[in-house]
Parts: structure tokens; C-alpha cells; sequence
């Protein structure tokens, strides 16, 4: 199953009923900035966190902060999202942040001393700039089942 997956509404978090579910709003989330705060926010990130990419994917490889052993990164309004960057390779170096983030908590071994095994998705509403952005770039999504 890919780690990116659409969902037309709130309905389709159904199936997400036991995850943590890490809103992000792309309407307030058009800039790296707002969306780092919305992220620190919805995932109360510990005061170190710094704001930015290398920080995000070494909290989001760690997690050992939540109790919660499912997280879904829910991102509404995604053509939205991140609009105000111009530089499309930064946008990509964050998806890639957030797929590789995902696949790794996959082959977690519950065995691995001082590391509770974790799920994280990445949950989008579909839209037609953020949907080219994953094909043109071939990030793997499903429709939540």
C-alpha cells in the first residue's frame, strides 16, 4: 500500500478512527513556515524542533514523544498547500522526507531495542496542482480504503 493516499472527505477517515490524526490545513499551510508551526502544532513537536526539513524528518523518524503508535499527516486543501513556494525541488525534497519517513516506521522491528514500532500515513484531499506534483514526480498514492 502506498503511503500517500487520497481521501475525498473527513468521511473517508474512517477507516483512521484509531490513528492520531495530524490535521494540516493547506489554506494556512502555503509557505514551509506555516506549515513547520501547523506540524509542531498537531504533533506537539518537543522545543527542539528547528523549523525545518532536516528537523521535521529526524522527529518524524523518532516519534518517541507520542503515545499514539498510529499517526495519519491529513493535509486538506492541498493545491493550497505550500502555493507560496516557488521552488518546486524544495516541495518534492519534503514529500520525499514524508514517504521515506513512512516506509521506514513499515520495517520496524517490534524486537529493536528502545523503538516502538509506529504507522504513519500520509492522507490528501485531492487536487489537481498537488496530484500532478505526485505523478510528475512518481510518488505512489491510493484512494483510503
Amino acid at each position: 500500500m502506498a503511503n500517500f493516499r487520497v481521501v475525498q472527505s473527513d468521511s473517508d477517515l474512517k477507516p483512521y478512527a484509531a490513528f492520531r490524526v495530524a490535521r494540516i490545513d493547506g489554506q494556512k499551510a502555503q509557505t514551509f513556515k506555516a506549515f513547520y508551526e501547523q506540524m509542531a502544532r498537531e504533533l506537539k513537536f518537543p522545543d527542539y524542533f528547528e523549523f525545518n526539513l532536516e528537523s521535521l524528518d529526524e522527529l518524524l523518524n523518532d516519534l518517541d514523544w507520542l503515545d499514539d503508535d498510529k499517526i495519519a499527516l491529513y493535509i486538506t486543501h492541498s493545491d493550497a498547500f505550500l502555493s507560496q513556494e516557488k521552488n518546486e525541488a524544495r516541495k518534492v525534497e519534503l514529500l520525499n522526507v514524508l514517504d521515506v519517513a513512512a516506509e521506514d516506521w513499515k520495517w520496524v522491528d517490534e524486537e529493536e531495542e528502545g523503538v516502538t514500532p509506529r504507522e504513519l500515513v500520509i492522507l490528501f484531499q485531492p487536487g489537481d496542482a498537488f496530484t500532478a506534483l505526485l505523478d510528475k514526480e512518481d510518488f505512489a498514492y491510493d484512494r483510503a480504503v
